[in-house]
């Protein structure tokens, strides 16, 4: 089955809305995991508008799922993460001042700087991944990089999901396939909901984990973190 990690960037917004500690990033973190999510996602940015760098440190020995820290790989973020040492790695080209992800990583542009930052990581036994759009001519570089997975990037499959899945799911489809023709693992993250995912799920080979932040916390203002996550959980399952 498919693993669930939550991202939990936006309980750090709503947290820091106010000041103080409610809602408490660490307390969702301890209940998305005795609640069923098989890992926590968190992208700490700069200018900490979420995810402060302490944070990052408090979650670490609450984390006993896996832990998964994305970011563009500033020099400071390098050294955080090999201080922390997370189970995985998410490197993501996201401008300081972006809203949110907006692409993915041009490997054969950034293929050196890309291939020296995997290094540090992998000599320090931390497993990465690549944020990458889905364009299987991209896949080669990602491969050359040294990555040990892709996490495709599913903005433009939810945004098209309602018009057309077909057409939605294709390139995507495509640029897995080249994936396992790689060897690489299948990550996937952005937009993804409890509307899209199945479909999503079903047609992609060897998808190893989704990352699920904004849809399933607004999700949860609804249904309950609990029954959030367990809803997720059903559509991830293979039967």
């Amino acid at each position: 089955m498919t693993k669930l990690s939550v991202n939990i960037n936006k309980i750090a917004t709503l947290r820091n809305a106010r000041g103080g500690d409610v809602p408490s990033v660490t307390q969702i973190a301890i209940d998305a995991q005795k609640f069923g999510a098989q890992g926590i996602t968190i992208h700490p940015r700069p200018d900490e508008r979420h995810i402060t760098r302490k944070d990052v440190y408090d979650l670490k020995p609450l984390v006993t799922t896996e832990f998964n820290i994305e970011g563009n790989p500033h020099r400071s973020f390098i050294d955080m993460v090999l201080d922390v040492k997370p189970e995985q790695v998410t490197l993501v080209p996201d401008a300081d001042n972006a809203i949110t992800s907006n692409a993915g990583w041009d490997c054969k542009t950034h293929l050196d700087k890309l291939t020296d930052i995997i290094a540090e990581f992998k000599n320090a036994g931390i497993r990465t991944s690549i944020f990458l759009d889905p364009d299987p001519a991209m896949v080669e570089y990602a491969a050359k990089t040294g990555t040990d997975r892709i996490e495709l990037y599913t903005e433009a499959y939810a945004t098209n999901y309602p018009k057309d899945k077909d057409a939605a799911i294709k390139p995507y489809y495509e640029t897995a396939l080249k994936a396992t023709e790689f060897c690489l693992g299948i990550n996937a993250g952005h937009d993804l909901s409890l509307d899209n995912l199945k479909y999503f799920a079903d047609k992609i080979p060897n998808l190893l984990e989704v990352s699920i932040g904004h849809a399933l916390i607004s999700e949860a203002l609804y249904l309950g973190l609990e029954n959030t996550i367990q809803s997720y959980l059903k559509r991830l399952a293979q039967w």
